[in-house]
């Protein structure tokens, strides 16, 4: 199975009622909680056009979840739902239609991909029970794991979902929602939790099984790079209705409406100016129980007249192209003008380390903050059939990692490398089997971490979090609460917030409270784990502007967990690059976007989505670490892979780049590969 020959797709215009899948006309949706009722959809206008993968785009709580829910015909009862309008999917009403006839629709012609699929798939159940439960046989379920992708099918039936990866457990899911060749597959954030490389391998997968299938499919996804390779449409949603809407090319290149200006500056690129602040959208969404009489997004808007403010716009034709409609008072002409100024002139920030935007490597003879040296873990682990039982899993390999004082350092990699493992031997969370970790004289790291709410007491308010650091320090009530304060202020947070509990805040806000509680008391030295991954763009852009100046104003020491390129060139100095517990490549962050020289490493860059270019998939998935393969470990996916590659004897040293002659790459560039600087 192939990937689409072009990433920006064009589509045609409506020519009859036949080719729309699902119509949503005046669609207003509201839900009660804890007492109080709020319109979450507010008058959507939306067609599903037969064939098509319409992209739906916008910062969380817009309301696209809830539209999928809706068309689906399953929004939360104990949420007391009250609809109007009208909404239509393969010519059922999913509003006025009886449970019985939603059931058939669903069963008969839809699909469905969540974004976590452990949540959707039953743990005691065999994958291939599941699937033949979607599919009617044994013979079919099986023809739907091979037309999805899945090495050895046959016998990946019979495994259960924790012994798949998480790329191989959605491929499961996508599976199961075309099992019957539904009209609509609803695809909810199904790649916001896969590393960059599985992302492009299900992206491919979702576009290809549209056009060969037929079907459509409704993406719903924060990231406008995702929407830009797989997407014919994208619609932009904003608290509850519809911003813009138009073929794919035409509106992230010709946005015309100021919040699809925002995002699209907000999105994060391996070609962003690195020496100043990322654009974000100021501001935040409106409380959804408590919305303006006008356009909702005027509160943020720099564009906003009284006009905006008291009336509420509809959509309308902008610009040449057919079907480019946006909700917006403003002239295209002055949106697209608003677009070039916040182009042309970004917010100055914490300048790098030094003016080429890179520290000197912690190996120059600086003091080191964080040095390693060697670092193996291995944890004892119930395994499979297939490993006999019991097995030793090798979360780290014969790891070395120097970060000098107040240098950033970022740790790539897909899941399963090893890079959280590493960070929580740092902290202390975990120990290390073999190897040394040492820390710079009286050196305190602090952990914030991927989900900032499960790592926050839900029953403590936030000026308790944050004032427990300060229990060893003698002061007084009201010194401790201005302490609290003045970290609040400096993650950008007012006093309020002290008295709120976690619950009762936005994602964003519970990522800056976990800052706030880490540097109350400044470490030297921050790890952070995956901290804006579930984020959406303009609060991920928001957080590591954060982290970015609190490096510069507390003069600590980084290290940063993600998967994603584009974030690791920004927030760091160095880029370290690990593949199944070892590290395969390291050095200044900009030269190795612009050079990369392991074959891993040059795969996770051109998987990174972007604007105007296709997405290769990175062949296979990684070897396990309880069986992890002979010689180097990559070899098995490597495109340059020759026979020594898998020799038993083998030994892959991280090496400096300039012993292949490579003129021109500094000697802290560092790479474990024997093929560097020889031909393909």
């Amino acid at each position: 199975m192939t990937a689409p020959s072009t990433a920006l797709h064009a589509t045609a215009p409506v020519t009859d009622a036949e080719q729309i899948v699902a119509e949503a006309q005046d669609l207003v949706v509201s839900l009660s909680r804890n007492g109080r009722r709020f319109d979450v959809l507010r008058g959507v206008d939306l067609q599903v056009r037969k064939g098509e993968v319409l992209g739906l785009v916008g910062e969380s709580g817009s309301g696209k979840s809830v539209l999928s829910l809706a068309m689906l015909g399953l929004l939360p009862r104990g949420s007391e739902p009250r609809t109007s309008g009208r909404l239509e999917v393969a010519g059922t009403d999913m509003l006025a239609s009886s449970g019985e006839t939603r059931r058939i629709t669903r069963r008969e012609h839809m699909g469905a991909v969540f974004q976590d699929p452990m949540t959707s798939l039953n743990p005691t159940m065999r994958v291939g029970q599941q699937v033949r439960e979607a599919a009617g046989s044994p013979e079919e379920a099986l023809r739907l794991l091979d037309l999805v992708g899945i090495p050895d099918a046959k016998r990946r039936m019979s495994s259960f979902p924790h012994e798949l990866s998480g790329g191989l457990r959605q491929r499961v899911m996508i599976a199961m929602a075309v099992a019957g060749n539904p009209a609509l597959v609803i695809a909810d954030e199904p790649t916001t939790a896969l590393d960059v490389t599985v992302q492009a391998q299900v992206l491919g997968l979702l576009r290809t099984l549209c056009d060969e299938l037929g079907c459509s499919v409704l993406m719903i996804t924060h990231d406008l790079g995702v929407a830009a390779h797989v997407a014919d449409r994208v619609a932009v949603m904003y608290a509850g209705r519809l911003a813009e809407i138009g073929s794919t090319q035409t509106v992230l290149s010709e946005s015309a409406h100021p919040y699809t200006v925002g995002l699209m500056r907000s999105r994060l690129s391996l070609t962003t100016d690195r020496t100043r602040a990322i654009t974000t959208v100021a501001g935040n969404a409106p409380d959804p129980a408590a919305m303006p009489a006008g356009c909702a997004y005027a509160l943020r808007c720099a564009m906003a007249t009284d006009t905006c403010r008291d009336e509420l716009p509809e959509l309308q034709q902008v610009g040449p192209a057919a079907g480019h409609l946006r909700a917006c008072f403003a002239s295209w002409p002055d949106v697209r003008g608003f677009a070039a100024a916040t182009e042309a002139s970004p917010i100055p920030a914490t300048p790098p380390a030094s003016a080429d935007g890179a520290a000197p490597p912690a190996s120059d003879g600086q003091p080191h903050a964080v040095s390693t040296r060697r670092v193996e873990k291995v944890f004892r682990v119930k395994t499979g059939r297939g490993f006999g039982g019991r097995g030793r899993l090798a979360a780290l390999r014969s790891v070395s990692l120097d970060i000098a004082e107040g240098e950033s350092v970022a740790l790539v990699g897909e899941s399963g490398s090893g890079k959280s493992t590493f960070l929580r031997i740092i902290a202390g969370l975990e120990h290390a089997e073999e190897g040394d970790v040492s820390l710079g004289p009286g050196a305190r790291p602090q952990m914030v971490f991927q989900d900032a709410g499960a790592s926050l007491t839900p029953w403590l308010s936030v000026g308790s979090l944050i004032g427990e650091r300060l229990r060893h320090e003698k002061l007084t009530r009201r010194q401790r609460r201005e302490r609290v304060f003045a970290a609040l202020a400096k993650v950008g947070l007012p006093e309020a917030i002290a008295d709120a509990r976690a619950a009762e805040l936005s994602g964003g806000q519970r990522q800056r409270v976990a800052l706030a509680r880490a540097t109350v008391v400044p470490p030297e030295v921050l790890l952070c784990d995956e901290p804006t991954s579930a984020l959406d763009v303009s609060l991920a852009a928001s957080v590591l502007n954060l982290i970015r100046d609190l490096r510069g104003e507390l003069g600590m020491a980084v290290l940063f967990v993600t998967h994603d390129l584009s974030v690791a060139r920004i927030v760091a100095d160095r880029i370290a690059v690990m593949y199944l517990g070892k590290i395969v490549e390291v050095g200044d962050a900009e030269q190795l976007i612009r050079s990369p020289q392991h074959p891993y490493t040059q795969a996770l860059i051109s998987a990174v989505p972007g604007f105007g270019v296709e997405l290769p998939a990175l062949a296979g998935e990684p070897a396990s670490p309880l069986a992890p393969p002979s010689g180097c470990e990559f070899h098995p996916r490597c495109p340059k892979a020759i026979d020594t590659c898998a020799s038993p004897d083998l030994r892959v040293p991280l090496e400096g780049v300039q012993r292949a002659e490579r003129a021109g790459v500094d000697r802290a560039h560092r790479v474990a590969c024997i093929r560097v600087g020889k031909a393909s």
